[in-house]
This record gives C-alpha cells, sequence and structure tokens, in this order.
C-alpha cells in the first residue's frame, strides 16, 4: 500500500456518525416535505386555489419564516432559527442543498465536523438582525416593507459557510485533473455571482441580509485561525443537553495534547522495560546477542552471595 493511499482522507459518507453536512441536508429536506403535503391538505380543503393559499400563508407558513413585523416576530420568536430551514419551492430547495453540499463538504473537510453548523447559525442569526432592523428603522428598506414582508430560506447561511470555507483555503484545488484545479475563490465568486442575481429582483433588504452572512462567515473564519472558537459555547450546550438525558456518557473535552497527533502506523514513542526478557528458562539481554540458561545465573548469584557472607 502507498503512503499517497495510506495517508489519504476517507470520504465523507452519508450515514457516518456525527456528520453535520447529513443532518443540515436532512433537516432542509425535510421541513420542505413537510411544508409542501400541508399545503397540498390546503388545497384539498379548500373551493378555490387562492382562498387556500391565503389560508396557508397566514396559519402555516408564518410560523416558519421570519416576519419584517416585530409584533410578530416576538409572538413567533422561533422563526429566527426555523427559516433558513424552510423553503417553499422544489428549485430554492435544489439551489440550497446543492450550494450547501458544496461548501459544507469543503468546510467540514478542513475544519472537521464541528464547525459547519455553528458557522450555519451564526449567518442565519446575522441575517435575520439585518432583515428586521433594517425592515422596521432604515427608512429606504421601511418604506418598501410591509407586514407580509418575510425572509425564508437558508440563502443567507450558505453565503456565511461559503466565505467562511473560502477564508480558511482560497487556494483549495477543485477537479484537480483540469489544469491543476480550480482555486475556491472561483467557485465562491460564480456562487455570488448566481446568488444576487436571484434576489436582485426582490427588495434590497435581501441582498443587505446576504452581505451580513459573508461577513459572519468571514468574521468566524477569521476568528477560528486565531484561535477564537466561536462555536464552542454551542458546542458545549449541546454536550451538556446530551448529558442530561445519558449520564454514563459524559463529553470531557480532551487536552491538546491528545487533540493533536500524527496519522501514523505505529506509536510515537513506547517505553520498554531495562531489565532481562525472560523466556522459558533462557534469559536475553538486550545489547548482548547470546542467551544464557538461567539455571546457571541462578547459581553463580548463590555463589558469590555465599563467599560475600
Amino acid at each position: 500500500m502507498s503512503v499517497m493511499h495510506k495517508n489519504r482522507r476517507n470520504p465523507i459518507l452519508l450515514g457516518q456518525d456525527n456528520n453535520a453536512l447529513t443532518w443540515l441536508l436532512i433537516i432542509n429536506a425535510v421541513v420542505f416535505v413537510a411544508i409542501n403535503f400541508i399545503k397540498i391538505v390546503y388545497f384539498l380543503s379548500y373551493e378555490t386555489r387562492d382562498e387556500a393559499l391565503q389560508n396557508f400563508n397566514l396559519q402555516i407558513l408564518d410560523w416558519f419564516s421570519l416576519s419584517a413585523n416585530v409584533q410578530t416576530f416576538f409572538s413567533h420568536s422561533w422563526t429566527i432559527i426555523s427559516y433558513m430551514f424552510s423553503h417553499e419551492g422544489a428549485w430554492q430547495l435544489i439551489g440550497t442543498l446543492l450550494w450547501l453540499w458544496a461548501f459544507g463538504y469543503i468546510f467540514q473537510d478542513l475544519t472537521g465536523n464541528t464547525k459547519l453548523i455553528p458557522v450555519y447559525l451564526y449567518g442565519g442569526f446575522a441575517a435575520a438582525l439585518i432583515f428586521i432592523l433594517g425592515s422596521n428603522f432604515i427608512p429606504v428598506y421601511k418604506a418598501v416593507s410591509n407586514s407580509t414582508t418575510a425572509l425564508m430560506g437558508g440563502g443567507p447561511a450558505i453565503v456565511a459557510v461559503a466565505v467562511a470555507a473560502t477564508t480558511v483555503a482560497p487556494k483549495y484545488k477543485l477537479f484537480p485533473m483540469i489544469n491543476g484545479g480550480i482555486p475556491l475563490w472561483v467557485l465562491t465568486l460564480l456562487f455570488v455571482v448566481i446568488d444576487y442575481t436571484s434576489i436582485i429582483n426582490d427588495s434590497s433588504i435581501f441582498a443587505i441580509t446576504h452581505i451580513a452572512s459573508g461577513i459572519t462567515g468571514f468574521l468566524f473564519a477569521h476568528q477560528m485561525e486565531r484561535g477564537r472558537d466561536w462555536s464552542r459555547w454551542m458546542i458545549n450546550f449541546i454536550n451538556w443537553l446530551n448529558d442530561l438525558f445519558n449520564p454514563e456518557k459524559k463529553y470531557k473535552q480532551k487536552p491538546v495534547s491528545q487533540q493533536r497527533y500524527y496519522k501514523t502506523v505505529r506509536k510515537p514513542f513506547e517505553k520498554t522495560p531495562r531489565i532481562p526478557k525472560l523466556m522459558g528458562k533462557k534469559i536475553c539481554f538486550t545489547k548482548v546477542m547470546a542467551c544464557t540458561d538461567l539455571e546457571v545465573i541462578l547459581a553463580l548469584r548463590k555463589r558469590g552471595a555465599e563467599e560475600a557472607t
């Protein structure tokens, strides 16, 4: 087996334990299926399509999307999290899953399984904060916003993941067989162009939310490189909740000496005793090539002890 083959990273499998990317993809897909299943039920329950759509938006969709109305937001405060996992359109979901898989895979491959979900949430939180503040306190956005304006979809959170991955390794090579590979920043630039062309026809407040998410992703990666882990409190909180239901499974952070290791096939150091090794009736010394009968050595020691007395 070659050294390159042994040092190659294991591929991320769909059923791999603690795979944050898999969980994000599954949650987005499950929420999409649930929303559209309820939507079909509403269409079958009302006579007209307009009436069904109006009641669906008022009774169901408002419980998932983030409203620009402050009163609605405080009465549906959970939407600050639910909106970034909610998609109503199929093409919106497909775009989210594809870009999330592309940048999430790279970011998770570079930083591990514990950083992807935090940066995803941070990007969504930043976009939600800018969306609510801008829609209610900035005059140019307040004039075009109304009670029906809502933020929905994982687009802002994916922008944070894309910028964070590019900040960590901007020269990360994609498709190395094509002229040595395509740098990651090229893919990110393509994603930004496609992302903004898809939201340019909507209110400009949505573009501002994506910018805020991108800045958050950059700050997350920049602080991580400087040794400040913004995800630590989230990980500790999840571990604490897990310990409440699994008392026997305590999550204790390993020291740095145990977290940093080389992927070698042998231990870096193994202590061996500096004493003779007994093998049956033979005794062997590490510095002597020949072996001597154990009974002869014991007789010589006994004779020496008698002469000393």
